[in-house]
């Protein structure tokens, strides 16, 4: 009888201990990550993006998993995206603008920061400044990502027919440049004032801030100076060396002239190289990027550029979703990976990688060389002030063009703006 006892207990003893086993054992359940993207569809990024994402959750099959949410809609995604962060309703993942409109969304904690992860290794693979670029109160609660760059652009068939060199450095170089251009024939920049930002001609004046103030010319607010001396070579190009549809003309116009070969000089991104790839193979063949010429006293060799597109994630407090998050953003910004992206896109990033000998897209090469050579990089224009004061700016840039208001008038109205 006492031995059947004792058979009994070692059988039970081992039965508790099997089941505490296997219990420890169970497999964790898969933490799916939803993740709204612009990256699909006809997005340049759309087809790498995807690849990755498909790779990581084979890496991870039975752990994590990333699952996209098609936003091909890129004013809608933003408005969208803006709206969900507003209400508190986070998405697992996403691409977050950092700009003065959405600073606000660093308050609170609906964010995830990631600020102790990137102070270590991970860290150090992105470009010197950008991480503080997206640091806030000492936090970094998105992860910079795809960045911008906005050099000048000119054709250098079209200088070569009116016999000039090379891209001036200064701005008297620049008048006699444009003159040149002008006795050959061909219409010296594309401008505009349409559009909610007047985008192009916004970047001029962002260049020509920068030649003035210097790497620190957002410290001087409106009505500094400045932005007069600005105003008057813009109101220059204007009378003189733009088409006649700059005025009220949108970006459709601007960059229109320059594809046809009709102006000689443009300003845009990198996003702009495979549309003048595939609709003006011409242009694209004898397109150049150079730094803004200085006005008399600034500086030269500078660029504008921005962040374009951080990474973001909702806050949590389960600890192995929060390990999720962060495996996955570590994917995204690994260097081999972004380094698929970009050469597959020609977008610029703000993680560094190595090209490894890879013959680049001519113009993405000159991308990266204008970003590598600047003696600074100042964000634009519209990124400093109030959403209002950018309308406004397009408006009363008209009305400086058409001689309506003078240079002083457009400065002091746009002063009204900024609060």
């Amino acid at each position: 009888m006492r031995k059947q006892r004792l058979v009994f207990w070692i059988t039970m003893l081992g039965s508790i201990v099997l089941s505490v086993a296997l219990l420890g054992c169970a497999p964790q359940e898969e933490i799916v990550l939803t993740w709204p993207s612009i990256w699909v569809g006809q997005d340049a990024k759309a087809a790498t993006v995807t690849a990755l994402v498909d790779q990581f959750n084979e890496e991870y099959a039975g752990t994590y998993r990333v699952e996209i949410e098609a936003n091909p809609d890129y004013d809608g995604y933003r408005d969208k995206i803006n709206a969900l962060v507003a209400a508190g309703n986070v998405p697992d993942i996403f691409i977050f603008n950092v700009d003065p409109t959405t600073r606000q969304f660093y308050e609170g904690d609906i964010l995830f920061d990631f600020t102790e992860e990137l102070n270590g290794e991970w860290g150090n693979q992105f470009v010197d400044g950008s991480i503080q670029g997206a640091t806030i109160n000492g936090q970094t609660k998105t992860i910079p990502y795809e960045i911008a760059l906005t050099p000048i652009w000119y054709n250098k068939q079209l200088f070569d027919q009116a016999g000039i060199a090379e891209f001036p450095t200064t701005i008297d170089e620049f008048w006699e440049a444009a003159d040149a251009l002008l006795a050959a024939g061909i219409i010296p920049t594309s401008q505009m004032t349409g559009g909610s930002n007047a985008w192009t001609s916004m970047l001029w004046y962002s260049h020509l801030l920068g030649s003035i103030g210097g790497a620190s010319v957002w410290d001087n607010r409106l009505p500094h100076q400045q932005y007069q001396e600005a105003a008057d070579v813009m109101l220059r190009m204007y009378q003189q060396y733009t088409t006649r549809d700059a005025v009220g003309g949108d970006a459709g116009v601007s960059g229109g002239h320059f594809l046809t070969g009709r102006t000689a000089i443009f300003i845009n991104g990198p996003w702009y190289i495979g549309r003048v790839r595939d609709e003006a193979p011409e242009v694209y063949e004898n397109v150049r990027l150079a730094p803004a010429p200085a006005l008399s006293g600034g500086s030269h060799g500078h660029q504008v550029g921005f962040p374009l597109s951080n990474l973001a994630a909702a806050n949590t407090d389960d600890p192995a979703k929060a390990e999720a998050v962060i495996t996955f953003m570590k994917w995204m910004t690994a260097p081999e990976n972004v380094r698929a992206i970009s050469l597959d896109s020609g977008s610029l990033f703000a993680v560094k990688f190595d090209v490894g000998g890879v013959e680049l897209d001519h113009l993405q090469k000159q991308f990266i060389e204008a970003s590598s050579n600047a003696n600074f990089i100042i964000p634009h224009f519209q990124s400093q002030y109030s959403a209002d004061l950018v309308a406004e700016f397009g408006q009363n840039l008209g009305a400086l063009a058409l001689g309506e208001i003078n240079s002083q008038e457009f400065v002091d109205t746009l002063a009204q703006y900024d609060r």
